[in-house]
């Protein structure tokens, strides 16, 4: 008797390249062709998800300062706390912060990043937009170079207006997130999207203002901090002083306490602050001071 083979089988047997469904052949070469396909869709997205992923991974988000700039700076919020209540204990270590307002200037600024390097010092710069903006590219390049050197950068506002932001000494908060705001995008636009600062300084200080709850709520409903100081060299206070009337001054307000902040000015007829900066410096390190920037 007689076996009967199967059609499939002896396909099979005889290597033909194909699979043979309801009496139809189907080349092999086709159905690889797919898969082929199909792995090759595969392999050029998982590739594509790498180099995304590796592009992201080159994007850093800088928050005040630079990579470099990490090492040397201390939580905002925390002094800030500390100045509310005047408490400027630290637990026995001496720290100060160097912060310079108003800037950038063609004249100072220049000068004080130099004495900042000689004496391998970092400090905090509260930046004015409207005076960036009249410095023209010389200020945005200075800006782009105290980033670079490792300095924190600090909001300080646009216009500086004082009738503007509190008129009758009173806050006006729409006029004043505006304010900042602007500058906050001038910053992003010499630095780059990826900068931010969640520090900020009040022009004249949060400490000179009435109504000032509202800016609170801003402030902490977008994770920033308001910095004011608790020492000066009075280069913008009563009459002008020369160099050694500023150095006394900041000493004799920073004598006494663990943590200082120190208040200066960068801008334009602040000479005489570029000429103390030295001695200033010199103080806190022979008083073993650690420098270190707000962010």
């Amino acid at each position: 008797m007689k076996r009967k083979l199967n059609f499939k089988t002896v396909a099979l047997a005889l290597g033909i390249s194909g699979i043979v469904v309801w009496g139809a052949s189907i080349p092999f070469t086709k159905i690889l062709n797919k898969n082929h396909i199909k792995n090759d869709e595969n392999i050029s997205i998982s590739a594509e998800a790498e180099e995304n992923k590796k592009e992201e991974e080159k994007i850093v988000n800088y928050v005040g300062t630079n990579e470099e700039g990490k090492k040397y700076t201390y939580d905002a919020k925390k002094v800030a706390q500390k100045l509310a209540k005047y408490d400027y204990s630290n637990d026995g270590k001496k720290v100060v912060f160097l912060t310079f307002d108003d800037g950038t200037s063609k004249t100072n600024t220049p000068e004080v990043l130099r004495i900042l390097d000689e004496n391998n010092v970092k400090a905090t710069f509260f930046l004015t937009g409207s005076n960036i903006e009249n410095g023209g590219e010389t200020a945005k390049e200075l800006i782009k170079e105290e980033f670079n050197r490792g300095h924190a950068i600090a909001n300080h506002g646009y216009s500086h207006d004082i009738k503007k932001l509190y008129p009758g000494r009173y806050l006006d908060i729409d006029a004043f997130k505006a304010d900042f705001e602007k500058n906050e995008e001038l910053l992003k636009s010499v630095l780059g999207e990826n900068f931010s600062t969640k520090v900020i300084r009040c022009p004249g200080g949060y400490m000179s203002w009435k109504g000032m709850e509202p800016l609170d709520k801003y402030l902490e409903e977008n994770d920033m901090v308001s910095i004011d100081w608790n020492a000066l060299n009075a280069d913008a206070e009563g009459p002008k002083k020369n160099a050694q009337e500023l150095t006394d001054y900041a000493i004799k307000t920073a004598e006494g306490k663990e943590m200082v902040v120190m208040l200066m000015h960068d801008t334009y007829g602040k000479e005489e602050t570029v000429k103390a900066l030295p001695a200033i410096i010199k103080y806190f390190k022979d008083n073993g001071y650690e420098f270190r920037t707000l962010v």
